[in-house]
């Protein structure tokens, strides 16, 4: 086995929930159908109940249009998810069809365990996808899966807690025109802490449970970088320091709760749920789930800038893997799923946001609080095509888990910065050479 793939799927492995084989129930393989069954196509997926309901809808869709074609439709929990992908890939038993987060599809891609799409797409198909999308499933130039939708963070408010905090709902900005900057996001901080009752946070941030890389948002806006054009490190710069410096201000300035830094265990949007919180930072995804948990009124508002905006690639990829048996047909079903109609249709079923430039977000009509979603829709405007390539490298998933240990050392036991940023640039080094 090529020892950067050893590595990695370790990496996979210690980001996962662990204990779950290969074998548990759910996560049966596929092998492309077999000999004889040449219209047979396996999707392994996790998903909510309303994309559930959506793969549903379109895969019954894809098989009435392709006579003969059936696609065994296999929803497995997220946890394990990729563990078990990789054993069933060592192994020979991987579904034709999977769906993988941006952040790991590089993991596989550069690996050749992928098929590459490039005999089936022309450029007039390519031109129809935002650009920095379709760098995101492409590595080395050539595509090994489909940017089937996104979703970003931005900033959800329980008005409750801020107007007893003496803070005024009118004055929550809700385009990224009048986006806080961190000052005034600090102020903001500063006025919730001051008003809140020492029970109560000011925010909580999503960097918990495998979100680590969200930490890089706050790099991104200080104007810094990860990596560097040639794939080393580039993260011991004066934007790194500052953005390590303001984000570990959120816990010596008390406006997150002590527990929620990035080895908490439980998410953002739950402490967001149980009140604790007046404000989180929260992906488009979870809208429903807060619509349906939340005994509160709430509103959303897009992540402060600093030099700039930005936000976490969030969002995945539908990919073939490069043994299938089947790949004509699984490239068709690939294409299929991000038609325009058929994108739109999920993003409105699901509140996600589409990956086609031909697709005016504005005009989906979202199935959950359509009047939040247009500040998740500008907010992906903020990422930048120069973001795309270090979320995702095929390294991140293994320089995440220095970076998880990096940070945690910086918020909770008070490392310095000079010596986080030196150890997770060694980290950076030690993972690309």
């Amino acid at each position: 086995m090529d020892r950067r793939r050893s590595r990695l799927l370790g990496v996979t492995g210690m980001m996962a929930v662990g204990g779950l084989l290969a074998g548990c129930a759910g996560f049966g393989g596929g092998g492309g159908g077999g000999e004889g069954d040449a219209q047979t196509l396996t999707f392994t997926t996790w998903a909510s109940e309303s994309e559930e309901a959506a793969f549903n809808e379109l895969v019954a869709d894809f098989e009435a249009s392709h006579e003969g074609a059936n696609v065994e439709l296999n929803v497995v929990p997220y946890e394990g998810m990729f563990t078990n992908i990789d054993s069933q890939l060592a192994s020979g038993e991987a579904p034709d069809i999977f769906r993988v987060d941006y952040g790991n599809l590089g993991v596989y891609s550069s690996q050749e365990q992928l098929l590459d799409l490039t005999d089936y797409f022309t450029q007039d198909e390519i031109d129809g996808f935002t650009p920095a999308f379709w760098e995101a499933v492409s590595f080395e130039g050539a595509p090994y899966g489909v940017p089937h939708q996104t979703d970003v963070s931005a900033v959800l408010i329980n008005t409750s807690l801020w107007e007893s905090a003496g803070l005024s709902v009118a004055d929550i900005p809700t385009a990224q025109a009048d986006a806080w900057t961190w000052e005034e996001f600090a102020g903001v901080a500063e006025q919730l802490r001051g008003g809140l009752p020492a029970d109560k946070y000011p925010f909580v941030y999503n960097w918990q449970l495998g979100g680590t890389p969200r930490w890089l948002s706050w790099l991104f806006q200080a104007g810094g970088a990860l990596l560097d054009e040639d794939g080393g490190s580039a993260i011991d710069s004066p934007e790194a320091t500052k953005a390590l410096d303001f984000t570990k201000s959120f816990f010596t300035n008390n406006w997150v709760p002590p527990t929620s830094s990035v080895k908490a265990s439980v998410y953002a949007d739950n402490v967001f749920t149980e009140q604790t919180t007046a404000m989180a930072f929260v992906g488009s995804f979870l809208v429903p789930d807060q619509e349906a948990l939340n005994e509160f009124e709430w509103v959303a508002a897009p992540m402060p800038v600093d030099q700039r905006g930005a936000t976490d690639l969030g969002g995945n990829a539908l990919v073939a893997t490069a043994g299938t048996d089947n790949p004509d047909l699984a490239a068709e079903f690939l294409k299929f799923m991000v038609e325009a109609d058929n994108m739109s249709a999920f993003c409105a079923a699901t509140n996600e946001l589409p990956t086609r430039a031909d697709i005016d977000p504005a005009s989906i009509e979202f199935a959950v609080r359509p009047d939040v979603m247009p500040v998740f829709v500008e907010q992906a405007t903020t990422i930048a095509a120069s973001d795309v390539p270090q979320l995702t490298s095929p390294y991140l998933a293994e320089i995440s888990v220095a970076m998880q240990d990096q940070l945690e050392a910086a918020f909770v036991s008070g490392q310095s910065t000079a010596d986080t940023l030196a150890n997770i640039a060694e980290a950076v080094d030690e993972a690309t050479n």
